[in-house]
């Protein structure tokens, strides 16, 4: 009995799917539940699970497109599954016979300079010693050399000649590789290169960006926020919250509460521009950027307002355990109306944020540094962040722009008033 693999359907609107990557090989055994292969779209990657226990036939190799439900393979449900699985490599080393390692040639005499008397040849008149000493010290072929003493003898200005036309000759060389144009080395080496389709989600990800700067009048302000009183409040209850709800307080939580209490004092930054109307969202979906090794991707926090911290960090986990088993569904990344990324986890200092269309805002975050700032009239080292926010200007204006990021400021600076909501 066969039974057939097909591809998953992902979402209505993915009619398509690369198949990216087998786990397994033609022939292999696959278990009920266990990983057989990966599919990638415009926004997630998938495993597929193997329905039943059998020998694996693959009929779609990587790096297909192919249709939403088609058949890629068959198990092979009713073969002898064998008693002992051996390894693809285990398979190779008993197929490739052992060789024994080639034989070094035992080593001769070292060359050394030729005795003056194996440099003489029947055929022509005989050196005279202090020739002979200066063609051995030199090492020179001697029928190279033609002789103008008398009957053609070789005397030691005709060697002393020799030597200086064959210095002459190597310096001439050696200027000419100096001296030659790069461009013609450049062509006559060609640089190596590598060249590879772009992945669906790659795609994706370039079209979408190149659509946000094309078809939004997306401008981006800047703030900056002293961190001190957040990493207080984290290190004074990191233990406690670890305990009771079993997972650590992190900084996204926090620039969660505070973009939520800035959308619900002004709606815009919350709303789509569809055709001629503006859409206000009375709800806070808020998508968190994720950097994977495919592209990046933004699961979304459904009713963020509606979360505590712990919720919010027990969400954030677990997309982030979905996205590294390759579990993300599409509906995960849909319905967004607002958007966090932290470029500081990677270093970053300061960026510009591209919006997620067709939303109105992004909110980046960045690298958490000690800088010099004045309190009061004093210069204090304290942990800054530099924050950005990009917005849509057909929608939003500077001012609604630049007070919201000074209200995501102030909850960040004061992480109590989101407590109490004021």
């Amino acid at each position: 009995m066969a039974v057939e693999i097909r591809v998953p359907s992902v979402g209505e609107s993915v009619k398509q799917t690369l198949l990216a990557q087998w786990y397994k090989q033609d022939g292999d055994v696959v278990q009920k539940d266990e990983p057989l292969f990966l599919i990638e779209t415009d926004k997630v990657t998938l495993e597929v699970l193997a329905e039943a226990e059998g020998i694996l036939k693959i009929m779609v190799s990587e790096g297909e497109t192919i249709a939403v439900g088609a058949v890629v393979g068959i198990i092979d449900t009713g073969a002898k599954l064998p008693a002992e699985r051996v390894s693809a490599a285990e398979k190779e080393a008993v197929q490739i016979p052992s060789r024994k390692p080639p034989e070094e040639p035992t080593p001769g005499p070292a060359p050394g300079p030729i005795p003056a008397e194996g440099l003489e040849i029947s055929s022509q008149p005989p050196l005279s010693p202090a020739v002979r000493r200066l063609v051995a010290e030199k090492n020179i072929d001697i029928s190279r050399i033609i002789g103008t003493g008398p009957g053609g003898r070789i005397t030691k200005g005709d060697v002393l000649l020799y030597l200086e036309g064959a210095e002459i000759s190597q310096l001439e060389q050696t200027r000419d590789i100096k001296t030659k144009p790069a461009a013609q080395e450049a062509i006559s080496i060609p640089e190596p290169v590598e060249r590879k389709p772009m992945s669906p989600i790659r795609q994706r990800i370039a079209s979408r960006l190149l659509e946000s700067i094309q078809k939004t009048a997306m401008l981006t302000t800047f703030n900056e926020i002293d961190m001190s009183n957040v990493q207080k409040f984290r290190a004074d209850f990191k233990h406690t919250f670890q305990q009771r709800y079993g997972t650590s307080l992190g900084l996204m939580s926090f620039f969660i509460k505070a973009a939520v209490a800035a959308l619900k004092e002004f709606p815009e930054i919350n709303a789509f521009i569809e055709g001629q109307d503006i859409v206000y969202h009375h709800y806070y979906h808020i998508g968190v950027a994720v950097g994977t090794e495919r592209g990046l991707v933004v699961p979304v926090i459904r009713h963020a307002d509606r979360l505590s911290f712990a919720e919010l960090e027990a969400t954030i986990i677990e997309y982030v355990n979905k996205i590294k088993e390759n579990r993300l569904e599409l509906a995960d990344l849909e319905g967004g109306t607002f958007t966090i990324t932290n470029g500081g986890v990677f270093g970053s200092l300061l960026s510009t944020p591209i919006l997620n269309m067709p939303q109105s805002g992004i909110l980046g975050m960045h690298k958490i540094e000690d800088r010099p700032i004045a309190i009061d009239g004093r210069v204090v080292i304290r942990p800054m962040m530099y924050v950005a926010l990009s917005y849509d200007h057909r929608i939003v204006d500077g001012r609604e722009a630049v007070t919201f990021l000074k209200r995501i400021k102030e909850c960040i600076e004061s992480p109590e008033r989101m407590l109490v909501e004021i």
